[in-house]
């Protein structure tokens, strides 16, 4: 119950599946299997899907790894927001995307957890969206020798973590790929 009345519709988000983001991310293969099928399911119901592609100096716009990876294939009429900071929505027209197609509703999937997963969903809350995270399909990269846990840690502490969201008139929810429903 999106605090967005007049957004009755739900959008599946891709975030930088990008093949310099992913190449050496936690479970790379069934994660993108994952999102492959719940973007097979949003095209099957006629959901929205809204790709999200990161940008910096190391992801230079235009090179083999700023393409998104060769299993997700964008149609031309799904918007595509272009970003350079962690949350989808800094400096960006995803609000505006959203906005023109109604959307109030987000189920996140993509890349990384630990940084534009994390901003993005944050980001949406606070923007008045309900957001489904699935628990499934997003992941990242190995970031110990940095101080960080490991991937697998990092992923089940966000799903832990995401499910007692809570702020009013706003839903926060994690679910598997098999239980994502796309219906408000």
């Amino acid at each position: 119950m999106t605090i967005l009345t007049d957004r009755p519709h739900t959008a599946l988000v891709v975030i930088d599946v990008q093949n310099g983001v992913v190449a050496e991310a936690y479970q790379r293969d069934a994660v993108v299997a994952n999102i492959n099928t719940l973007v097979g399911k949003a095209r099957d119901e006629g959901v929205a899907i809204v790709w999200v592609q990161h940008s910096d100096d190391e992801l230079e716009k235009g090179s083999d790894e700023w393409k998104y990876v060769p299993e997700l294939a964008r149609r031309d009429f799904e918007p595509v927001v272009h970003k350079t900071f962690g949350d989808s929505f800094e400096g960006t027209d995803l609000e505006q995307v959203l906005a023109d197609i109604g959307v109030g509703r987000l189920v996140v999937t993509g890349a990384e957890t630990d940084a534009c997963i994390r901003s993005t969903i944050h980001g949406a809350f606070t923007r008045g969206y309900d957001v489904t995270l699935v628990s499934d399909a997003h992941t990242t990269s190995d970031h110990s020798e940095w101080g960080a846990p490991a991937p697998e840690k990092v992923i089940a502490h966000t799903n832990l973590y995401w499910q007692f969201q809570r702020a009013p008139g706003r839903t926060a929810a994690v679910t598997e790929t098999v239980g994502v429903s796309f219906a408000g």
